[in-house]
């Protein structure tokens, strides 16, 4: 595994800051430990640095992944966030969006979530910021981004996009051979 550059590491930042802004500081230095982002064949891994070191004895052809894959750099070089991201972006998400039962399973099958299935969202999002989506029991279903501010929710139309999905749970039974 190797240390991500200087400009991956940006872009790696960048895609969570739109999600859990200032509080990437709490996914580095944890009560448990110090965590680390390592990059391995173009996907980002979520390691502690305990796993880091033990990892290190693993010759690099025989190295299939450690720690968390949190996402992957595209060959144009962009950053895309995997489900397998949600655990950690969950608990410091600054904007979420709660989403009725009957808009729930529309969500898990890939598609945006109208207005019409909004249950709540949080005040001050903005539009094309990073949201997590929750169903109205407080689990996390995925992420994606807002289409619309809180403000436009209001009084939008209620076939009108709030959220453009990303990620949800449900890509662990479509994609489970490609995750990685």
């Amino acid at each position: 595994m190797k240390v991500l550059s200087e400009e991956k590491t940006s872009k790696v930042f960048d895609k969570l800051a739109n999600f859990i802004g200032d509080n990437i500081k709490l996914l580095l230095d944890r009560p448990d430990g110090k965590y680390c982002f390592r990059e391995h064949r173009d996907r980002v891994f979520y390691i502690s640095d305990k796993v880091l070191k033990l990892a290190g004895n693993v010759p690099p052809d025989h190295f299939v992944s450690a720690g968390t894959c949190i996402g992957k750099f595209t060959k144009s070089g962009r950053f895309i966030l995997h489900i397998t991201a949600l655990n950690y972006l969950a608990p410091y998400a600054q904007n979420k969006i709660w989403v009725k039962p009957s808009a729930e399973q529309q969500f898990l099958y890939g598609h945006n979530v109208l207005k019409s299935g909004l249950g709540r969202i949080t005040e001050n999002t903005h539009k094309f910021q990073g949201v997590v989506v929750y169903s109205m029991n407080d689990l996390p279903l995925g992420f994606g981004v807002a289409g619309r501010s809180t403000t436009e929710c209001k009084h939008a139309d209620p076939l009108t996009i709030v959220c453009l999905h990303q990620a949800d749970i449900g890509e662990y039974v479509r994609s489970e051979d490609t995750l990685i």
